[in-house]
Order: structure tokens, then C-alpha cells, then sequence
């Protein structure tokens, strides 16, 4: 059996190397927002066979009709995402018209007023915070049958958030990067990635900390660093194989799905890894460090 809590600070280590790193990449170059959040034009377009004009071309077309500071990114062999400032009807069928003679063909187009991007950053804030204080409410009360144990029921609650924190500011991190050297931009569905990744690390959480629960019940006389010790090994195999046929999935919709989804999917490949890593690794030993602290 693999003494995972005796390593727990070698993984704590790497787990606050890896969140420091994310907010400082943060605070330095910040998030890339997309136009869902910060308002303008979205147009993906794609050209016929080898007639896509080069990027700096476009950019300078944009700039001679006023359109300043687009920004562009090719998509596959053939395509052209652009994001730009709001532009008019006119401004858009001028765009169209001038490129007709390559095959340009509109596959998307998608306009957001600054005040519906503001409102919806603000309200993507909120329902993450919303998530994790019902995520804190409901561990503390499934689990408040042994709140007489070693630990009271609300450390499993703010143990878990930390866990939870962790996948989202490394998640955050990334995609961090991604912004600044490849121009990925965050939108709607990021936040829809970062949501359902809290739920499956939460998931993973649980049954590991149910296991706990049940080995309190069942070896009273046992350490509270045994019991745990025993429930994180009897779950990894679980963990680790749900996780692994989920990644199996997400990477071939990765190498094979569509563009518009890309960095959706690997929003949730970075953070099922790192949700199955702070289950096993951060979320469980976090107990112990909450038992010292109330000295229990």
C-alpha cells in the first residue's frame, strides 16, 4: 500500500508551485476575454482551396477601412477566425464583397453589445462563487454525522474548496498562457468547461472522503492518518480509471472535433487531470492539516 499521506508535502509543493505560477502568469499578462465578455464582432470565415490571404494581409485591409486592432487566427488549412470591434451590417457585407473573388464563405458571425459582455462576465462570476458555497453547504452536511470525529463537517466542505480552487486557478493558468502566445481567447464556454470540471473533481472528492467516513464507522481504534491513508489507495483505482476513459473521450473530440470546440475540450482535459491529482493528492491530506490546526 502506497503511504500517499506521507508524501502529501512533495504534493502540496508542486501544488503551490503550480497555483503561484498561474496567478502570476495572471497578473501579469491577465485573461485574453473574448466578445462574449468584453463586447464587439466574431466572423469565422473560410476561403476556397489555397486562396486563405495571409494574416497580415487581412489586418491591413481591416486597418484601411477603419476596423482597427482586429484579431485574427487562422482555423485548419483553409479558415479564419476574426474578433474584432462592433462593426455595421455595411462594414460586414463590405468585408464579404471584398473577398469574394477567393471563395470566402461565412460560417459564423456573432455580435455582443458592451453592456451584454459586462453583464455576462459578471454573472459567470457569480455562478462560479455560487457553485463552490452550495459545494461547501452540501459536503458539510452530508458529512455531518462525524462532526464529532477527528474533524468537524465544514473542514471536508472548505477542504474540498481548496481542492476545487486549485483545478480552476491551474485551468486559469494555461489558458493564461494559451492568451498571450497564441491568442486564445476566453468566451462562454470556458466557463461552462471550468463548471463541469468543479463538478467531477467534487465528484471524485466525495468518494473518497465517503470512504473515510465509512473507515471512522468501521476501525474506531484505528489513526485518523491510517484510516485515511487506506481510503485514498481502496479509491485511486477508481479515480484514475473513470478518469482515464473520460480522457480517452475528450482527446479524440481534441484531435478530431470541430475548431469551435478545441480549447473547450482541452479546458476539461487540464482539469480532469489535475481534479483526479487534488482528489487523491491535496483535497484528503488538507484533513489532516485542518486536525492540527483545530488540535483535535
Amino acid at each position: 500500500m502506497y503511504n500517499i499521506v506521507k508524501t502529501t508535502k512533495y504534493w502540496g509543493g508542486v501544488s503551490v508551485v503550480l497555483v503561484l505560477t498561474s496567478l502570476i502568469f495572471w497578473f501579469i499578462w491577465g485573461l485574453n476575454l473574448g466578445i462574449d465578455f468584453t463586447g464587439g464582432t466574431s466572423m469565422q470565415v473560410s476561403f476556397a482551396d489555397n486562396n486563405r490571404p495571409s494574416v497580415t494581409a487581412v489586418g491591413d485591409y481591416f486597418n484601411s477601412i477603419g476596423i482597427i486592432d482586429a484579431r485574427l487566427q487562422t482555423a485548419g488549412d483553409n479558415g479564419l477566425n476574426i474578433s474584432m470591434q462592433q462593426i455595421s451590417n455595411d462594414q460586414r457585407q463590405q468585408i464579404l464583397n471584398n473577398y469574394q473573388n477567393l471563395g470566402i464563405i461565412e460560417e459564423n458571425f456573432a455580435s455582443v453589445g458592451p453592456t451584454l459582455g459586462k453583464e455576462l462576465k459578471t454573472k459567470s462570476f457569480y455562478a462560479i462563487i455560487l457553485v463552490l458555497l452550495a459545494i461547501i453547504g452540501y459536503i458539510s452536511y452530508a458529512f455531518r454525522k462525524i462532526s464529532k470525529g477527528p474533524v468537524p463537517s465544514w473542514v471536508y466542505g472548505v477542504s474540498a474548496i481548496v481542492a476545487l480552487v486549485h483545478d480552476i486557478l491551474i485551468v486559469i493558468g494555461v489558458f493564461v498562457v494559451l492568451g498571450h502566445f497564441w491568442n486564445v481567447q476566453i468566451d462562454t464556454l470556458f466557463v461552462t468547461a471550468l463548471l463541469t470540471v468543479l463538478g467531477f473533481s467534487v465528484h471524485d472528492t466525495i468518494v473518497v472522503y465517503d470512504r473515510i467516513r465509512e473507515g471512522l464507522k468501521e476501525y474506531p481504534k484505528k489513526s485518523f492518518r491510517e484510516i485515511m491513508n487506506e481510503s485514498i489507495n481502496n479509491t485511486m483505482a477508481r479515480s484514475l480509471n473513470t478518469s482515464l476513459t473520460t480522457l480517452i473521450v475528450l482527446l479524440v473530440l481534441f484531435l478530431f472535433g470541430g475548431a469551435s470546440i478545441k480549447y473547450f475540450i482541452l479546458a476539461l482535459l487540464i482539469g480532469i487531470i489535475s481534479g483526479t491529482y487534488s482528489s487523491i493528492f491535496i483535497a484528503s491530506p488538507l484533513l489532516l492539516l485542518g486536525k492540527k490546526l483545530l488540535k483535535r
